[in-house]
């Protein structure tokens, strides 16, 4: 880290490397310029108060001259040695994480970005609301994620939301690098929710699929059982998304894929009629059929086959894991199930119980049968 007295004229001749870099001032211990990759500069101010590490930003050079900058972290130090409120407008939390979401949700899937919202708005602002971004420290975090003790998925599900946000405000130049609060924070232990059908429960499965009947909301749930496909994948298909017997998703959960189809997947697609230009139409609405009348047929089948604990999204599982079973690599299971990261895949191998290998044989010939 350099040190020179900054000046106007040198803050303006500062240029951007490939990572950040301070420059700190002679002048005034703590005080300093941070340039970023992007060129953009803020002025900072960096103590240690009773044992902490205190950082604050002091402005932006585009519209504060060096001298005001360092009079202005001279009180900002003042403030934080005597517990006074610091002067002036500091980055309040939720304003930066406002912001976050503002550019970073571009890359976040519709439904992803709501649920992430939801988190923030219920779980994280409540606590952080009126918080200066750069004091937020990792015991700070631990309180909340401790405070979220009593709905433990909650809590894992908005840990990285806050930690994005606070990724994103270090490479803003408003926190230290390599200051995440949220790292080495450990999840809560949960029971292992996936559940996995032995060969009896299949068959179970496979005769009240047929005592159904034939009807769109039970061809979508023998197709998620044959494809491990997603719920809403199946759901939203379009015909023009099924040929050369393949599905081919345009937008699914991690971008476009192939989706390789079974003798038995396809015989459950030739079979339906092609009267829209979905393959599940809503009947009401131009749009594909809801979720809602999959998951209240799914609810009927459960009772029916008296698997009340399996959820819908199991299915998804039961397929990685008998793919496994039956001698498919993790990177093959992985490409069919569109799993970016092979770790994804990579708990589905340790299923190898006796039962569920065996109804990886039954599977075909169960759910196979072409409806009557």
């Amino acid at each position: 880290m350099s040190k020179m007295r900054l000046t106007d004229a040198k803050v303006r001749a500062l240029r951007p490397a490939k990572t950040t870099r301070n420059v700190r001032d002679t002048a005034l211990a703590g005080f300093g310029v941070r340039i970023l990759p992007s060129g953009r500069k803020r002025y900072f101010l960096q103590s240690q108060h009773e044992g902490r590490r205190k950082w604050r930003i002091v402005g932006d050079p585009d519209g504060m001259a060096v001298g005001e900058a360092r009079e202005r972290a001279r009180e900002m130090l003042a403030a934080i040695r005597t517990g006074r409120p610091a002067s002036g407008d500091e980055t309040l939390f939720e304003v930066v994480a406002e912001e976050v979401f503002r550019r970073y949700g571009r890359n976040w899937k519709p439904g992803t970005l709501a649920v992430n919202r939801h988190y923030l708005d219920k779980k994280i602002l409540p606590w952080f609301r009126g918080r200066q971004i750069s004091g937020i420290t990792s015991r700070d975090v631990k309180d909340w994620f401790a405070s979220l003790h009593a709905t433990p998925v909650s809590a894992d599900r908005s840990m990285p939301v806050l930690s994005v946000i606070m990724k994103e405000v270090e490479a803003e130049g408003l926190r230290p690098e390599g200051s995440n609060p949220c790292k080495g924070i450990r999840r809560y232990s949960r029971k292992n929710r996936e559940r996995f059908l032995s060969e009896s429960e299949f068959g179970q499965l496979g005769t009240a699929l047929r005592e159904a009947g034939p009807c769109p909301t039970v061809s979508i749930i023998r197709l998620l059982a044959l494809t491990g496909c997603r719920s809403s994948e199946i759901r939203t298909l379009r015909w023009k998304d099924f040929r050369d017997g393949h599905l081919y998703l345009r937008d699914s959960k991690t971008g476009p894929r192939t989706v390789w189809l079974s003798s038995a997947a396809r015989a459950v697609l030739n079979d339906l009629p092609r009267t829209s230009p979905w393959v599940f139409p809503s009947g009401r609405t131009e749009g594909p059929i809801s979720s809602s009348k999959v998951r209240k047929t799914w609810a009927g089948i459960r009772s029916n086959s008296s698997l009340k604990d399996v959820r819908l999204h199991d299915l998804r599982h039961a397929y990685a894991s008998f793919a496994i079973m039956n001698g498919e690599t993790v990177l093959t299971v992985g490409r069919l199930l569109g799993h970016n990261d092979p770790g994804t895949t990579l708990k589905y191998a340790h299923h190898a119980e006796a039962a569920v290998e065996e109804a990886a044989v039954a599977m075909g010939a169960v759910l196979g049968g072409r409806e009557t």
